[in-house]
């Protein structure tokens, strides 16, 4: 296995990066953290126009026939300037699923303006438990002449406010694994959205289903076959959250060792004192370390390969190791680190909500344990 990145990947990252830093500066980070949709439609746009989009998804489709392993690539430079826009969420819990599970007609349907940005889709999954568990799908739908009626919350839905259609999975059998996956119009009578307060900023609602109705046609896959998909999109929701964890991670690590260059106390640079030095090098070690967990766990799931392990093990090194790179950059910077004027608490407040987003590091190793047979 060769985790190099090819030239085709090297031109990706290196467009991905320098449109980033100069599309997504630490302004507009500050701006959508208050802007009530929380992305700006003319920076979504050039996004859209760059066809990033469609990176995982075939050409038949619209898309660039490439793979999740290139769409990590671009999550990775994304995460580095913590970009507000929904690429993660359009792509990885709107148009992957129904590239997964859907039918024909379904992905011809949809998987064209997923990728022309013409429509924005989400992944309505959790409920109150916060459990990533098909017993924690209480959410019920029936079916009776050829139309389902929904009824249940759904909880932490991301780009709820902008999303046209969301993906919710609800209980469709008596038995624990039965479920299945549901596309509905946001816009549906018996539906109510409602924002949450985050710690991150970012846009995240309770959706309430009271006696929503669609027609069947409108079931992603088979009935009560969908915990299987489900499974599939968090593997690569815990891989595609941990890229965004490593370029945050990155610059993080880059503007705390600038800061000790240039930070002087006792007529010389902190960044000759040991501690600093001490400090930087365990940050450079964590980061580095981070990259080849996660790329060969995305790499194995490009390749259709069993990642089970190997997600588990980058999401819960990813979620402890980012964490701590960014209180180690807290250490470096002092008290100005904490204010809410200097860059860094952005990547920590941002670094707390990812460490637990698609199962935090703890029920990873449990995850883990159970498939090491323990």
């Amino acid at each position: 296995m060769d985790l190099s990145l090819n030239e085709t990947q090297k031109m990706l990252k290196n467009t991905a990066k320098d449109f980033f830093t100069s599309e997504c500066p630490e302004t507009h980070v500050r701006e959508m953290e208050t802007d009530q949709e929380g992305y700006n439609k003319q920076l979504w746009e050039k996004i859209v126009n760059q066809g990033w989009l469609g990176v995982p998804f075939p050409e038949k489709y619209g898309g660039f026939g490439l793979s999740f392993l290139e769409f990590c690539i671009l999550l990775e430079e994304a995460g580095r300037v913590l970009l507000p826009e929904p690429l993660f969420e359009a792509v990885l819990l709107g148009g992957m699923p129904i590239f997964i599970s859907g039918n024909e007609k379904q992905k011809e349907e949809l998987l064209p303006k997923v990728i022309s940005g013409e429509s924005i889709i989400t992944l309505a999954f959790y409920e109150e438990d916060d459990l990533i568990s098909p017993l924690s799908v209480q959410t019920k739908a029936s079916l009776n002449n050829n139309v389902y009626k929904l009824y249940g919350t759904k909880m932490f839905v991301p780009n709820a406010n902008i999303s046209d259609l969301l993906l919710v999975t609800a209980r469709t059998g008596k038995n624990d694994k039965d479920i299945s996956l549901f596309l509905i119009p946001s816009s549906t009578e018996g539906i109510t959205i409602s924002p949450l307060s985050t710690i991150s900023s970012d846009k995240q609602f309770v959706i309430n289903l009271d006696n929503v109705q669609i027609p069947s046609s409108n079931l992603i896959g088979n009935e009560n076959n969908a915990w299987e998909t489900i499974e599939t999109i968090f593997d690569m929701a815990a891989i595609g959250k941990s890229c965004e964890m490593l370029g945050a991670g990155e610059k993080v690590l880059e503007g705390t060792v600038e800061y000790a260059k240039t930070r002087t106390q006792f007529g010389r640079p902190i960044g000759t004192f040991g501690e600093i030095q001490r400090h930087c090098s365990e940050m450079a070690t964590l980061v580095e370390g981070t990259r080849f967990v996660i790329y060969e766990a995305a790499w194995k799931l490009s390749n259709n390969q069993n990642a089970s392990k190997e997600v588990s093990m980058a999401k819960s090194w990813t979620s402890d190791s980012h964490t701590k790179v960014c209180a180690i950059a807290h250490q470096v910077h002092g008290g100005i680190g904490f204010t809410k004027e200097h860059w860094i608490q952005l990547y920590s407040r941002r670094a707390k909500a990812a460490e637990i987003a698609y199962g935090d590091a703890n029920f990873h190793r449990n995850k883990l344990a159970s498939l090491l047979k323990l």
